[in-house]
Order: C-alpha cells, then structure tokens, then sequence
C-alpha cells in the first residue's frame, strides 16, 4: 500500500473536488478489504445513496470520509432515514476514516470501522434543511464517532506509516462475534465495551462498570434491571474472547 496520490493532476478547480478525486482514486488503487483480506475494492457509480466500495469477493461495502483535519467527535454523514433503515436491515457499509495532508497529497491516518459497530446510539439526527434551501426538508445525520468503542476503529496508516496486513486482519477478526448480536442486544454489548475503555485500565472490576449504571439506565430506559444486564454483556465479552475473567468479579482486556 502507498500513501502518496496518483501523480495524475485533478482535473478540477475547487480543492474540496480535486480531494475528493485525490482521496477516492487513492482508495481504488491502494485500499484492500479488511473483512477478506481481498487486495482490492471496486468503486461504485457516483450518487450511490450511503455507500462508495465494494469488495468483489465478499460483497462487503465501503464508505468513505476524507478531510484534510483530524476528525472530532462527529463526521457529517448523508440522509437520516435512509442510514436508519440500512442499520435495521444490517447492510449498513463498513466506513472509511481517511485524513490526507494537502501539502504532501498523501494519506496521513485511515482507520477502518466495521458495519456492524453502527447501532442507533450512534447516529444523530440533524435538524431539517430550511425552507429556503435547496432541499428544504431533507434530514441528514451525523455519526457519532464517540460512540464507538476504540476497539472498533482498527488504525490502517497511522502518521503516514502504513501498519501491517495481518494485524488489521487480526484486529478486524477478534471482532466478529460483534456480528451475531442483533438491535438491541447488539446496542447494549456496545455500549458495555464503551463503559469498559472508559474505565482506562486493562485490569477491572465489576464494580467499575457498575458505575455507568445509571448512563447505561438513560440509554435504554425500557430496561429496569441494568445490572444485571451489565453482567450478561461481560459474559458475551468473555465468551468472544475480548475479555478474561479472572474471578471474584474481576476482568482483564484481552
């Protein structure tokens, strides 16, 4: 994989189109499927609603965001209802982070996230166009990158250095049993996952997690017994491997 963009000028005035045509010619030539390992994806037709790349040998999607920033807590996404309605039906794309360094015209940070770390929590509604606008009405979303656990954003270029093929693979497989959690369930060993890399330490407690309770309680108020639903998704956590329970209420990331 290389950094650099094609030597091929852009043939656009505007910097946020010659991005655009820098950032996706770079994907077609360089990205490789994670969920794979296949050496390539293929770019989908222009105005394709949510997605920009497919894998031809998996079949998975891809979506890409590119800024020349680092990106914040949130990344402006495309419509609201269309993006709820893939994640009900679970065909929600992979997402592609790509930060770029204009200066240099190379990839500087990508990071990889996998569809199935997409739940309603983490998508935010934006408020309709105006009625003067263009598309008055339109509702469009956010994705709230805060949302997801570290574990789910697998760094693929890290400071413009390229990481290694097997590790992402690794990385991207430990995850999978993510995929077999389904609405809600899949919402709550999220959010669980997110408690537990809030707590900031390998080693924890059960006590520690505990003390999201009443966050998690807000989350999802049809459910009066929180606690003991923390307990269930640190079994589910134990059972994919992402944890170890060392006994007497005690957990060690794995």
């Amino acid at each position: 994989m290389k950094t650099g963009f094609s030597e091929t000028p852009a043939p656009f005035v505007s910097a946020s189109q010659t991005a655009r045509f820098d950032t996706e010619n770079w994907a077609e030539s360089n990205m490789f499927c994670p969920n794979c390992g296949c050496s390539t994806v293929a770019r989908y037709p222009a105005n394709r609603p949510v997605a920009d790349f497919y894998c031809g040998q998996c079949g998975d999607q891809y979506e890409l965001k590119s800024q020349s920033s680092a990106f914040g807590r949130k990344v402006a996404d495309g419509a609201y209802f269309t993006k709820i309605e893939r994640l009900a039906s679970d065909t929600s794309p992979n997402l592609i982070l790509l930060q770029y360094s204009r200066e240099h015209r190379r990839v500087e940070n990508l990071t990889v996230v996998p569809r199935y770390f997409f739940v309603p929590q983490a998508i935010e509604r934006r408020p309709p166009l105006r009625s003067t606008a263009r598309r008055a009405g339109w509702v469009g979303s956010n994705i709230l990158l805060d949302r997801i656990p570290l574990s789910g954003r697998i760094a693929v270029v890290q400071s413009g250095l390229v990481r290694d093929r097997r590790e992402i693979l690794d990385e991207w497989n430990r995850l999978r049993f993510i995929e077999e959690r389904h609405g809600e369930a899949r919402g709550w060993l999220l959010e669980v996952m997110r408690c537990v890399q809030m707590i900031g330490r390998s080693d924890f407690a059960l006590a520690d997690v505990y003390r999201f309770e009443r966050e998690l309680s807000a989350n999802f108020p049809r459910n009066n017994n929180v606690r003991p639903k923390i307990r269930q998704q640190l079994q589910v956590l134990r059972d994919g491997g992402y944890l170890e329970f060392l006994g007497n209420g005690r957990y060690r990331l794995c």
